[in-house]
């Protein structure tokens, strides 16, 4: 008797936990089915869709997005959120052709942009650790600040010519038939996954966006993860901005701006997969995939600008909305 009462409370546990098991798969995988849906779609209305030609477009129209994306994961991880990133990609943008334009260089140059990278990652960590501004506002600040100096550096003109054909290399050239920015987004993820999933630092990180007051009570120095997260930021958005100048073959001071709301809704979709509520970066590439089929599909079948704009806003506002509704969003 007591047999049978153990197997049928047993098939009622699990009868009950079926459908918190679905709703958690659902949850997991509900926007990379959208994604293969969405993609499917257009490669079945859309004619030049599928060719090798648009399929690398995408590859190479994303990778610059990923590369930002990535680096915003290790600020939203530490629950910080940095709205000075596209500024800084276009900083790094003017600044790198700026430097080979008179004749520096190009390591040089490089190093220069990364080192303007980690002022500015490392002057919003100061503001929001030490001063205490919260991250959402130093960095709006900073942002305003980057994109006065960006037309200040410039004069508010373009820097077109004189960059030398090395340079324009890393974000024209080919490598194995495929574009040498969709590697440079490759490595990226590589990297960035690793540090994130298989080593103390990232776990750190998560521990410090996760829970605060307890990673510190188990000895995590969270000024120190708070800062480095920070600066990962900024350093991502000037390698990225400095891909994107020699892939434009120019400096363009206000080049980066449209990184700031597509860098958010990448991470922000990517927090809707996997593990929803938490950045990921295999969630971050899925949401760059996410936005590049989109635009790519949108343009070819031919609508405005605007109207992308108005699908991504959208797009934002339901995988915030997603994961509010499955955990606690808190990013000030």
């Amino acid at each position: 008797m007591s047999e049978q009462t153990e197997s049928t409370a047993s098939a009622t546990h699990q009868a009950s936990s079926d459908p918190e098991r679905l709703r958690t798969l659902a949850m997991k995988y509900s926007t990379l089915v959208v994604l293969i849906l969405m993609f499917a779609g257009f490669a079945l209305f859309v004619d030049r869709f599928m060719t090798v030609f648009n399929l690398t477009n995408i590859l190479q129209q994303i990778s610059i997005l990923t590369i930002v994306g990535c680096g915003l994961t290790f600020g939203f991880a530490a629950r910080e959120i940095d709205l000075s990133v596209g500024y800084t990609v276009g900083l790094a943008g003017i600044l790198v052709p700026l430097l080979l334009v008179g004749g520096t260089p190009l390591p040089l140059a490089l190093c220069a942009g990364l080192a303007a990278g980690l002022v500015v990652g490392l002057c919003n960590a100061l503001l929001v650790t030490r001063v205490g501004i919260p991250s959402l506002i130093a960095t709006l600040a900073t942002g305003s600040i980057l994109f006065g100096a960006n037309f200040l550096l410039t004069g508010g003109r373009a820097i077109y010519g004189g960059l030398p054909d090395t340079f324009l290399h890393l974000g024209q050239g080919r490598l194995l038939g495929l574009p040498m920015l969709a590697w440079f987004m490759a490595g990226t993820v590589v990297v960035s996954w690793f540090v994130m999933e298989r080593t103390v630092f990232g776990r750190y990180v998560y521990a410090v966006g996760g829970n605060r007051k307890a990673a510190e009570l188990s000895g995590v120095r969270i000024v120190l993860y708070r800062t480095a997260a920070l600066t990962l930021v900024s350093v991502f958005a000037v390698i990225a901005g400095t891909l994107l100048a020699a892939r434009l073959g120019s400096g363009q001071p206000n080049a980066g701006e449209r990184y700031l709301l597509d860098g958010l809704a990448t991470v922000f979709i990517g927090m809707t997969m996997f593990r929803p509520g938490t950045a990921t970066i295999l969630g971050t590439l899925c949401g760059a995939l996410f936005i590049g089929v989109i635009n790519n599909g949108l343009n070819l079948i031919g609508l405005d600008t605007y109207v992308q704009n108005i699908v991504k806003g959208v797009i934002i506002l339901v995988a915030v909305a997603v994961v509010s509704r499955s955990t606690r969003l808190n990013l000030l």
